[in-house]
């Protein structure tokens, strides 16, 4: 057997010196492993030369499509984009096991393609109502075209991509005759392009390529065969860089071990013009094998009309599509998108995107992208589902986050679908949506038999325990009193209030309910600023987030006193700013969950701001950035998000800006055109697009997606909501109860809580903790403090001349809690107060000091 050794490449004695060490790997392997000897292995020219191979990438992230079969016995998903086959997820959706598959076609002797780079792709679904593809991938000059169908094997975890040769307008037979095609596989399993192993097989008489890695196996074929198969190290060995030589496939390794492998096979055409290529997916070499041989013995005809059958069961909301502005095709694709997401093997389960944000940049350290389970996210999926009448399907995710839930109530910042946290911040707002979630399905009558009682008990006590201050709110990045977080906060605990009285438990549920009005009545006071510098005309305004101030949770995080720290910013750019100089869109949220009225005067003045800070108009409309000076986003120059950048507009917020419209009572339909406008043309929907010229030479177009994640099941959600909004002629998302009780008042000065004033004024209640020690409270305030264990109230009202005992009351979940009115008579200027705790015999060991005002 010849062993051919390209110039530039190895000299022939470095080579032969691999082959021959790739030999004795492969000897050795069979002596000490006995699944070895159960296959026929093709040794060919031995180990291939290059190892480990070059750093691993992933690959794009703006996808053309998310495909998987309906069915939940097929535990495979895969992505395309550049008219190729990308990541394949397996066996759960958080675990990419691919980096791409595409084909190199030459004729021999004058040209090499390689599909992404140099063939013209149009893209469409096979189905409008199924996740399969079809691309038509064209020469440059006309000369033939590449007609290819993707699809999961309807009841295996198998990838089928069938494809067609045809001729082109300047082509003909006999030029199609003399093409070879050639399918160029990266395996990255178990999540990693380093440390792969893979070797040439013959099964049944066909020449196979099974690829490894931990645990996990992967074989690809095709029903018409490989002539040559070869297994090489990306970069040095690899059939991209033999074929580019003369035209041939010279190099036939028989194994590749322990680096980033491109796996090559010829298709054996033979004069004919189309074929399938399988690729299977398993936990042992021989469940590769034979699910991938299993599934190219069926005509891919029949499994195609399988897999389109099932997605026809998925029962589209098609009464959405009337308030639509694209005839409900963005509407079918984004249902199927959500359902597409949810796990097989962990039901209940919805990642956020099936991609890797600025993938062709990350490698095998980037290990999360943003194939994980973030709660947010999740409840947004869940919500819109059950906005589309998937009551079970909602459940599902509710049932799934109860298995997921902390013993202290909370949830992990976002966690792989098994359970295991990935990051670690705490943001409130993903503790309190679940708590929503559970108030809809509970009010629309899905809960069946399931007893909720405990998980909304115990989220709504670390709520308790937390609240105000969030260590990140929704964009994941600063600590402090943000309004969208306490929107979720406070519309979390009505919901729970509602549901523990449900149970009998009036006193828990008016303490819950008490808690959420303390948030209520302070919003202004924490989120606004009255000395605006962003609009000269508007003083007084929302702001993005307050941060903590001394003394309460999270403070060290801070740069200071009523400044923040911005992360991702450039390096050598400004990082801190005051909070009044940063505003993002989030106190829509307040209107959205009916806390707030969309004509509060504050909030009108607010949107001033932020349409003249982040407002940005681009072909499709107006869009907007998440908040000035984001750092997360493409860099000036196009280039990728490498832990700086600068923010682009994000479609969602085109969707939260038309519901606040809606809720304005104003005609939303432009908007939602809009937000369509953003598909790409497989519909999907990004997570950020590009809003500066366009800069074509790294793939940019103003308005089309940037780098980041693409699609965005959040912003899907968002846009399924949207139509449900407008078919409802009411904002879907808004929690009546908390509307009654708060959002139905012009502003926040019409609330009755301010209608009296001094004496004969209602008793307000203002909450004291060591998370959050208070300095002042009003004459006629009624004073709770709050601790996690059972305590005693020491206090004084005039300086320990006479000294006062409460004892705290056990309220489950949410701790313990101590009611005292220092004022009895004469207004005292100060109250003094301390704790012991019986059960340890234990005393605080110094006061706090608190002022009487009015």
């Amino acid at each position: 057997m010849n062993f051919i050794v390209r110039s530039g490449s190895r000299s022939i004695q470095q080579a032969t010196t691999e082959r021959h060490r790739g030999l004795v790997l492969i000897q050795e392997a069979s002596q000490a492993t006995p699944q070895e000897s159960l296959y026929r292995w093709l040794h060919q020219q031995g180990e291939a030369f290059g190892s480990p191979g070059m750093t691993p990438r992933w690959t794009s992230s703006v996808k053309d499509a998310v495909g998987t079969a309906y069915s939940a016995s097929s535990r495979v998903w895969f992505t395309v984009s550049h008219g190729i086959l990308n990541e394949i997820y397996h066996p759960t959706i958080d675990h990419p096991q691919t980096r791409d598959l595409g084909l190199l076609i030459t004729d021999g002797e004058s040209f090499i393609h390689e599909e992404k780079r140099d063939l013209i792709p149009s893209f469409e679904y096979i189905h409008p109502e199924a996740l399969g593809v079809r691309y038509t991938n064209k020469d440059v000059q006309g000369r033939y075209q590449l007609v290819k169908e993707i699809i999961c094997d309807p009841h295996h975890s198998v990838v089928l991509m069938h494809v067609r040769i045809e001729a082109g307008p300047n082509g003909s037979e006999e030029f199609l005759d003399k093409l070879r095609v050639y399918a160029l596989l990266a395996p990255h399993m178990d999540g990693g392009g380093g440390g792969n192993s893979a070797r040439a097989v013959d099964v049944a008489g066909q020449k196979m390529l099974l690829a490894w890695k931990a645990q996990w196996a992967l074989a690809m074929s095709a029903d018409c065969g490989f002539s040559r198969v070869s297994c090489g190290f990306a970069g040095a060995s690899d059939g991209w860089r033999d074929l580019i030589e003369d035209f041939r496939m010279d190099w036939q390794f028989g194994s590749a071990t322990n680096g980033n492998l491109a796996l090559t096979g010829e298709l054996d055409l033979r004069g004919n013009r189309d074929f399938t290529i399988g690729i299977g997916i398993g936990d042992s070499y021989h469940s590769a094998l034979s699910k991938t041989v299993g599934a190219l013995s069926v005509p891919f005809a029949q499994n195609s009309a399988r897999f389109l059958e099932q997605w026809q069961r998925a029962a589209s909301p098609y009464r959405l599509a009337a308030k639509s502005g694209d005839r409900g095709l963005l509407m079918q694709t984004s249902h199927n998108i959500l359902l597409a997401h949810e796990d097989k093997t962990y039901s209940g389960a919805f990642v956020a995107s099936a991609s890797i944000p600025w993938g062709q940049s990350k490698g095998d350290d980037d290990l999360g992208g943003y194939h994980l389970v973030w709660t947010r996210d999740m409840v947004q999926t869940a919500t819109a589902l059950l906005a589309c009448g998937r009551v079970d399907t909602a459940r599902r995710a509710l049932v799934y986050l109860a298995c997921t839930q902390r013993p202290d109530g909370s949830f992990a910042q976002n966690f792989w679908i098994d359970g295991r946290p990935y990051w670690t911040g705490v943001q409130l707002d993903e503790v309190a949506f679940p708590l929503i979630l559970t108030w809809r399905l509970w009010k629309a009558g899905g809960l069946g038999s399931w007893d909720v009682f405990p998980f909304v008990e115990r989220a709504a006590g670390f709520l308790v325990r937390n609240a105000p201050i969030t260590h990140q709110e929704r964009w994941e990045e600063n600590s402090g009193y943000s309004p969208s977080t306490l929107a979720a906060v406070i519309g979390g605990l009505i919901c729970a209030a509602e549901i523990v009285r449900s149970r009998q438990s009036a006193e828990l549920s008016e303490f819950l309910e008490q808690f959420a009005d303390w948030i209520e009545s302070h919003l202004e006071d924490w989120t606004v600023t009255n000395d605006g510098v962003l609009l000269p005309e508007v003083k007084r305004h929302y702001m993005r987030i307050r941060p903590p101030e001394s003394g309460e949770a999270y403070m060290e995080e801070g740069p200071g006193t009523e400044r923040i720290h911005l992360n991702n910013r450039p390096p050598g750019t400004r990082y801190d700013f005051e909070a009044r100089e940063i505003i993002d869109a989030g106190f829509l949220e307040l209107v959205r969950y009916g806390i707030r009225n969309a004509d509060d005067p504050l909030m009108v003045d607010s949107l001033k701001v932020v349409d003249a800070v982040l407002k940005r108009d681009l072909p499709q409309g107006p869009g907007w950035l998440r908040y000035n000076w984001d750092g997360y986003g493409q860099g000036s120059d196009g280039g990728p998000y490498l832990s700086y950048g600068q923010g682009r507009v994000w479609p969602l917020l085109t969707g939260e800006r038309a519901h606040y419209e809606l809720a304005a009572g104003r005609d939303i339909s432009s908007l939602i055109k809009t937000y369509e406008g953003y598909a790409t043309a497989g519909n999907m929907l990004p997570e950020q697009v590009w809003d500066a010229a366009d800069r074509l030479e790294v793939h940019l177009k103003f308005g089309g997606p940037a780098g980041s994640a693409c699609p965005l099941v959040w912003a899907h959600a968002e846009y399924l909501k949207l139509l449900r909004s407008a078919t409802d002629g009411l904002v879907f998302d808004r929690i009546e109860p908390v509307y009654q009780r708060y959002g139905r008042y012009k502003s926040e000065h019409e609330h009755p809580r301010t209608s009296s004033k001094g004496v004969g004024r209602h008793h307000n209640i203002e909450i004291f903790s060591q998370r959050r020690p208070i300095q002042a409270i009003d004459a006629h305030d009624t004073l709770r403090v709050l601790d996690d264990r059972r305590f005693s109230l020491v206090w004084s009202a005039d300086g320990w001349k006479t000294t006062n005992s409460t004892n705290s009351r056990a309220l489950g979940s949410s701790g313990f809690a101590a009611d005292i009115t220092p004022v009895q008579g004469e207004t005292p200027t100060g109250l003094s107060l301390t704790f012991f705790w019986p059960d340890e015999s234990r005393w605080l060991g110094h006061n706090y000091e608190i002022r009487i005002e009015g």
